[in-house]
């Protein structure tokens, strides 16, 4: 791949992660509307963003094939399921004034893949992992002790997102036919909702002007646009670095609750990130690690091919 690639690649994982990061911004906008209205919208507005997507893209043969197999089906509904509850809790938190503790779920998220690979898929872990899995084990109970009760908006957000990408692992679709996918299942109960709010008199959306209204349906964008960035980086950038760079989200949104938001870090609030910090710079060790290890034995396996290729071919010539 060209270095024009590589630099189009990492262009785009900045710009997906740092939107991901800066999203906390985007939620208070859309007061007065409470944390259901504004979800049942981004489950509207991103099907309408996605399906445009795909039209411009003429990308519909996925569709055929994953309605004629159920069990793939199911397992989008499941990823609907979790990933509904993920930006529901995550939207309220952001305007709730939780944003520190939104960011510290998906700072120990990947220690929560780590463990759920470990407990659904028997997974064995290296030492340096099972260190970082306790040391953020630890991090958590210092932070229950801290917040005076278990951080559940970050274990809610962390625990719904690794069960996100475990299924989405298994179905195994494209970023944006995956979304077009799961909002499609969530779009009939949205728009029930949004219909039902509505009448109810309860809605926002067409009383509180057009720019309110223009920031609901805005949800979709907001929604989408990261995930097509982030499509570009991934076919792009190599693992490990996209990798490093999903860091950038919750470090964002950290620096937003403290300096934006001006949320109150008490000192048992930074021993428990510490820890968490502590952990995360644990496992990039051990994956760096074993990435330079992996590519260490695919030279030398290399080599040891054409060494053999080479002794090979004298045979040959020694015996002609």
């Amino acid at each position: 791949m060209s270095k024009a690639e590589q630099r189009i690649g990492l262009f785009n994982g900045f710009a997906a992660y740092g939107m991901w990061g800066l999203v906390p911004l985007f939620w208070p906008l859309l007061k007065p509307a409470g944390a259901l209205e504004i979800l049942a919208h981004r489950m509207v507005w991103s099907l309408a963003v996605v399906g445009v997507a795909l039209l411009v893209m003429r990308r519909w043969a996925w569709l055929g094939a994953l309605l004629r197999q159920p069990r793939k089906l199911a397992l989008i509904s499941v990823a609907a399921a979790v990933i509904t509850v993920n930006w529901g809790v995550y939207i309220w938190a952001v305007n709730s004034e939780h944003v520190v503790e939104a960011s510290l779920g998906y700072f120990i998220n990947p220690l929560v893949t780590i463990a759920m690979g470990v407990l659904l898929l028997k997974e064995r872990l290296r030492p340096l992992q099972w260190t970082a899995v306790g040391v953020g084990f630890s991090a958590v109970l210092v932070l229950t002790i801290g917040y005076g009760r278990p951080p559940w908006i970050s274990l809610t957000l962390a625990f719904s997102f690794a069960t996100y990408g475990l299924v989405k692992k298994k179905v195994n679709l494209g970023g944006i036919e995956s979304l077009a996918a799961e909002t499609a299942i969530q779009f009939l109960p949205a728009l029930a909702y949004l219909v039902w709010l509505g009448s109810s008199g309860g809605a926002t959306f067409g009383t509180e002007g057009a720019g309110h209204a223009t920031l609901l349906a805005a949800t979709g964008v907001v929604t989408a646009l990261p995930l097509v960035c982030f499509g570009a980086a991934a076919i792009r950038v190599p693992l490990s670095t996209l990798g490093l760079l999903q860091y950038l989200a919750p470090v964002f949104q950290f620096l937003l609750g403290i300096l934006y938001f001006h949320e109150a870090m008490p000192p048992e609030r930074w021993a428990g990130f510490a820890l968490v910090w502590l952990a995360l710079s644990l496992l990039t060790f051990d994956a760096l690690r074993t990435a330079r290890r992996a590519a260490r034995a695919l030279r030398a396996r290399a080599v040891a091919g054409a060494v053999a290729g080479v002794r090979g071919a004298t045979t040959v010539d020694a015996k002609s």
